[in-house]
Order: C-alpha cells, then sequence, then structure tokens
C-alpha cells in the first residue's frame, strides 16, 4: 500500500504564493509538482480563507508563539546538553573501568 505523502506548510505556501502571481496556471503548477489539482486548488482556498488572521492576531496569540518558539529552543539546547553529559558519562566510566579494572557500581546496584 502506497504511503500518503505530506507537505509541509511552507511548500503549501510556496505553491499556493505562485498559483496567485499567475505566471503559470494551476493544473500546470500541479502537474509539474506531480500534486493533484484539486489538491492544489484546496490549499488555494485555505490560504485566500485565512489571509486575514496574519494581521488580526491578537497580542496574546503572539506571545504564547514567541513563548512556545522560545520553549522549543530550550528544549533543543536541553536534549543537546543530555547528549553531551551521556558521552562524558560513558567516557568516564570506560576510562574507571580501565584503570580499576572492576566495572562501575552505582548505589542502586546497576553494573556498568
Amino acid at each position: 500500500m502506497r504511503k500518503r505523502r505530506e507537505f509541509s506548510p511552507e511548500y503549501k505556501s510556496k505553491l499556493v504564493l505562485e498559483v496567485l502571481r499567475e505566471e503559470n496556471t494551476l493544473s500546470e503548477i500541479a502537474a509539474r509538482e506531480s500534486i493533484n489539482a484539486k489538491q492544489l486548488g484546496n490549499w488555494k482556498s485555505e490560504f485566500i480563507r485565512n489571509a486575514g488572521r496574519v494581521f488580526s492576531q491578537s497580542n496574546n496569540e503572539k506571545a504564547a508563539m514567541q513563548e512556545t518558539e522560545r520553549l522549543q529552543e530550550k528544549e533543543r539546547d536541553y536534549q543537546a546538553k543530555v547528549g553531551q553529559l551521556t558521552l562524558e558519562n560513558d567516557f568516564l566510566k570506560s576510562v574507571y573501568k580501565k584503570i580499576s579494572g572492576q566495572e562501575f557500581e552505582t548505589k542502586n546496584g546497576f553494573k556498568y
């Protein structure tokens, strides 16, 4: 069974803007991108229907979006730090094992 293709919002926007510029017809763009013309038409309709939201976002929505972006960035930083600390921890365990000749044992009884 063929898996459904998924398109990013950026890709959809790029195609819709190209349709709106009217340099090529909707059908030509759809054929070039191997997308059903009806689907591209639906994206265009949705884009036009929601265009007003760009200018009408409340301050609360903008603040929430900025907070979300800030938290996502913070999460990426934490994930990078966890990865770094994991590598350092594994390295130190291997050095300990080589130096002492025995496995490292935690207070919980886990051996490494």
